[in-house]
């Protein structure tokens, strides 16, 4: 019987590129807490002031997906932090083998990626997924995946420093996301379900619609 897709990627490096997309704020780095979440390694594996959200554009939360990746949805026009990061989990744990190329699948990944390649850490988002070889052990037994968003909220650490200092978001406009789920695998002869979360750093500027910058190793509160 194989196993469901892995967890959340090996984890980000220390090095400032990646603290600047962690956390999207330098007094982040301050809080211990944040560094607990965005920086560091882990494994593979399976309140404060309200959050200023960036100026919406005129398009809907929940509007249609602006493009297919091939199997994979594209990216939703979506200008709301949360509602964005829930639609991009639902994306990285649904999956079908029978139909999609690990090839496909990241390629499809990649087209929710922000274009400022300053920010953008697809590494961590590409190690949502198996290698080739695994992939297609999974296809073997005709392994796919569906998921259902419960809820998506941002982490203490994140509301509590912007509290602090809510023009530091104008830099980069990177906001971290924590999101929960159910994802339901199926495969030849079986299947089954768990309880997942995962915490996301999503860019949305003001008037424009939101991107995926990458995946934090840990899932913050």
């Amino acid at each position: 019987m194989l196993k469901r897709l892995p967890g959340y990627g090996l984890g980000w490096s220390l090095n400032r590129r990646v603290i600047v997309i962690a956390v999207g704020l330098t007094c982040l780095l301050a809080l211990a807490a944040a560094a607990a979440i965005f920086a560091g390694r882990s494994s593979r594996s399976h309140a404060a002031q309200p959050v200023p959200a960036p100026a919406h554009s005129s398009t809907s939360p929940t509007e249609q997906p602006s493009s297919e990746s091939g199997p994979v949805a594209g990216p939703p026009r979506i200008s709301d932090p949360v509602e964005f990061a829930k639609a991009a989990t639902k994306m990285l744990w649904s999956y079908d083998t029978r139909t999609t190329s690990q090839a496909q699948q990241l390629a499809g990944m990649e087209a929710w990626m922000t274009k400022e390649s300053e920010y953008g850490d697809f590494t961590s988002v590409a190690a949502q997924i198996p290698d080739p070889v695994l992939w297609s052990r999974m296809a073997d037994q005709k392994q796919h995946a569906t998921t259902t968003i419960t809820e998506g909220h941002y982490p203490a650490a994140f509301k509590q420093a912007l509290s602090e200092d809510p023009a530091a978001i104008t830099k980069a406009y990177i906001y971290a996301v924590t999101v929960t789920g159910k994802q339901t695998i199926t495969w030849a002869g079986g299947g089954g379900a768990e309880d997942r979360s995962i915490t996301l750093a999503v860019q949305c500027r003001p008037s424009a619609d939101c991107s995926l910058v990458a995946i934090a190793p840990r899932v913050a509160p």
